[in-house]
């Protein structure tokens, strides 16, 4: 039965397999863009988000734990990796002693400008699927 936007229950089925299909898509891009770099799709998430917050070119790791939904040892065992590949280092804040701010080494600049580039060409299609789905809610 169509709802108040005339959209049927399958059309919006239709609409949630292909958001979902390229959300799939979109993500082993980017696990395959990371590997190619020589990276792990966590570990360019990790640069990525170490330059997500406006205003400053740094994160803790408690607010990388929330950005990549994991569990803040785990962060901290994958900044070690990171640390160990030249790119990222740690620094004791400058504000708080308790937290640990981590920021990006020029090769983890490189590495994230080069995968954020493609990663730009890709999100062209992944909106348009999230457009698609946004628009015949239910």
């Amino acid at each position: 039965m169509p709802d108040r936007k005339g959209a049927t229950d399958k059309q919006r089925y239709e609409a949630l397999s292909d958001f979902r299909y390229q959300l799939r898509r979109f993500l082993r891009f980017s696990e395959d863009a990371a590997r190619a770099e020589g990276i792990t799709a966590l570990q360019y998430q990790l640069l990525l988000h170490t330059q997500g917050f406006s205003g400053r070119a740094w994160a803790t790791i408690g607010e990388l734990a929330d950005c990549l939904q994991a569990q803040p040892h785990g962060v901290v065992a994958l900044v070690t990796r990171c640390e160990e590949a030249g790119l990222v280092e740690r620094h004791a804040s400058a504000t708080d002693r308790r937290q640990v701010e981590v920021h990006l080494l020029a090769a983890g600049r490189q590495k994230l400008a080069r995968l954020a580039a493609l990663h730009a060409e890709q999100l062209t299609t992944l909106d348009e699927a999230v457009r698609i789905a946004a628009s015949i809610r239910g």
